[in-house]
C-alpha cells in the first residue's frame, strides 16, 4: 500500500480533500459517482423480490438501500483510496471466495475448478486485493458446530420440545424467511451455528486481524458468493462490531457481479496470472477441496455420519438417499434392531420448504435434522450465478457446474489439520464461551411474522 507518484506538497493538499471524501456515506458516494474512475460504467447492484424470497415482508426500504450499496462501486471506492497518499485512509483488502462460486468461473472459462480458483484469485489481486482466501476452513467450523448442536439436542430432546426437528442454518434465504414470516414456530428449531460466510468474517476480522496487528476496521472484507441473500446476511445486527464500527463482511459481490467486472475490463482469461488461494495462516491452498455434497456443503451427510457413530456406534460408509416428492426433497434413515433411530431430510427450494412447514404446523413432520436451502438444486443454483439475463435458470450451465464440482476431491472437516489449532489458540477450546460467541448466532423472529400457508412459490 505505497504512496503513488506525488510530492509532499501535493500530498498535503490532498489530505483535506481525502478526509472529506472519507466522510461521505456510501450512499452519497454512489449517488455522486466518480467520473474519473475507470469503473464508473459498471451497473449498479440491485435486489428484486424474484432474486430473494418471493414475499413482500422481508426487505425494508432501508435494508434495500444498504443492499444496493454492496456493489462494485463500494468495492472500488476502497481500492481507489488505497492508491492515494493519505495512508490513514488505506485498508487491507481481503476477499473470501465461496466454494460454490468457483465452479461458475470454471464453467465460464472452460477450466477445471482448481485452475479457475487460481484465475479468480489472480484477477482479484490484479484489481488491488491483497489476500484471497479459501473458505473451506470456515465451512469446516460451521459443519462441526452444527454436529455439536445436533448431539446436544438429541441428548436433551425429552426436556426440550424444540429440539427436533433441527434445521440447518447455512442458507441466509431460508433463515430470513423463517425469522420474518414463520416466526417462533420455526426459529427455535434452527441450528445456531453461523454460516461459512460469517464464520469467515469472524476469522478475518478477529484471528487474521490480530495476526496482522491490525484493528478490524482497517481491513475491508469482500465475500464472493453465489446468491444475493448473502448481501442481506452480511447486514445482520449481530455481525456488526460497535467498538470498531465495522462489519465482519463489508461487501458481498455475487459471482455474476465479479464476472461483470471482468467483462467490463475486457480481460481474456489467458491474460490473468494464476495465484493459489491463501489461508488465514499465511500459507497457500495447494489443492481445492470440497465437502460431501454435489451442490452445497453437505451438512446432511456429515451430521448424519457423525450422529450415527456418536450416538449409536455405527460407521456409515455409503449414504442411501430416498427421493420423495421430487429430486429436491430426499430422505436418509438409520435403522438399528429394526427401529428407525435417525431420520434426516434435504429440502431444497421454497415449494419443498412450504410443504415442510405445513406438515410441521400439523405435527406430522417427524425428522431429526433437515438441510434446508432456499434455491432448488442447492447453492450452485444461486441466482447470483445460475440465471440468464431474463432471470430464467441456465440449466445447461448448472449441469456443467455440478459435473465440475463433483470432480473436486472431498475432505472431511475432521481431517483439516488447522481446525484443532484454531480451537485451541484462537477460541480457547471447543466448549469455551469464546467459541460459542464467535461461531454461533441468535435468531429474532419478527413480531409481525405469520406462517402464510397460502403463499405460492
Amino acid at each position: 500500500m505505497k504512496c503513488e507518484n506525488c510530492t509532499k506538497a501535493e500530498c498535503s493538499k490532498k489530505k483535506k480533500q481525502d478526509a472529506a471524501d472519507a466522510e461521505l456515506s456510501v450512499a452519497q458516494a454512489l449517488e455522486d459517482g466518480d467520473e474519473k474512475s475507470e469503473f464508473h460504467r459498471l451497473a449498479d447492484a440491485r435486489i428484486f423480490l424474484s432474486d430473494c424470497l418471493a414475499c413482500g415482508n422481508c426487505v425494508t426500504s432501508e435494508e434495500g438501500a444498504k443492499i444496493f450499496a454492496q456493489n462494485q462501486k463500494a468495492f472500488f471506492k476502497v481500492l481507489s483510496l488505497n492508491k492515494k497518499c493519505d495512508t490513514s485512509l488505506h485498508r487491507l483488502v481481503v476477499a473470501s471466495v465461496s466454494p460454490q462460486s468457483v465452479p461458475y468461473f470454471a464453467a465460464k472459462f472452460q477450466l477445471s475448478v482448481c485452475e479457475a480458483s487460481k484465475k479468480i484469485c489472480g484477477f482479484l489481486k490484479s484489481l488491488g486485493v491483497h489476500h484471497v482466501f479459501d473458505t473451506t476452513i470456515a465451512a469446516d467450523f460451521s459443519i462441526l458446530e452444527t454436529q455439536r448442536d445436533f448431539i446436544q439436542r438429541f441428548r436433551r430432546q425429552t426436556q426440550d420440545e424444540h429440539a427436533f426437528p433441527m434445521f440447518a442454518s447455512a442458507c441466509p434465504g431460508w433463515v430470513q424467511y423463517a425469522e420474518r414470516v414463520l416466526g417462533d414456530l420455526v426459529t427455535p428449531h434452527i441450528c445456531t451455528a453461523k454460516s461459512p460466510q460469517q464464520i469467515m468474517g469472524s476469522l478475518v476480522k478477529s484471528y487474521f486481524a490480530s495476526q496482522k496487528n491490525l484493528a478490524p476496521d482497517k481491513i475491508f472484507h469482500l465475500a464472493v458468493a453465489p446468491c444475493y441473500d448473502r448481501k442481506m446476511e452480511a447486514l445482520r445486527e449481530d455481525y456488526y462490531t460497535d467498538l470498531f464500527n465495522c462489519r465482519d463482511v463489508d461487501c458481498v459481490l455475487t459471482s455474476g457481479e465479479v464476472m461483470q467486472i471482468m467483462e467490463q475490463r475486457n480481460i481474456s482469461v489467458k491474460e490473468i496470472e494464476e495465484f493459489p488461494l491463501e489461508n488465514v495462516f499465511g500459507g497457500t491452498t495447494c489443492q481445492f477441496v470440497r465437502h460431501e455434497g454435489t451442490s452445497s456443503d453437505g451438512y446432511l451427510a456429515h451430521v448424519f455420519r457423525h450422529a450415527a457413530k456418536e450416538l449409536f456406534g455405527t460407521e456409515v460408509q455409503e449414504i442411501t438417499y430416498k427421493t420423495l416428492k421430487n429430486k429436491d426433497f430426499q430422505e436418509v434413515c438409520l435403522e438399528k434392531d429394526g427401529e428407525t433411530v435417525l431420520r434426516f431430510a434435504a429440502a431444497y427450494g421454497f415449494r419443498n420448504i412450504q410443504n415442510m412447514v405445513l406438515k410441521l404446523r400439523k405435527g406430522k413432520f417427524h425428522y431429526h435434522f433437515v438441510e434446508v436451502l432456499a434455491c432448488p438444486g442447492g447453492c450452485l443454483n444461486g441466482k447470483g450465478q445460475a440465471q440468464s439475463a431474463d432471470g430464467k435458470p441456465e440449466r445447461a450451465q448448472l449441469q456443467e457446474m455440478e459435473a465440475l464440482f463433483t470432480n473436486v476431491p472431498v475432505q472431511s472437516p475432521e481431517n483439516n489439520p488447522h481446525i484443532q489449532e484454531l480451537y485451541t489458540s484462537w477460541l480457547e477450546g471447543e466448549e469455551s464461551q469464546k467459541s460459542r460467541e464467535t461461531l454461533h448466532t441468535k435468531y429474532v423472529p419478527s413480531s409481525h411474522s405469520t406462517a402464510r400457508v397460502d403463499m405460492k412459490w
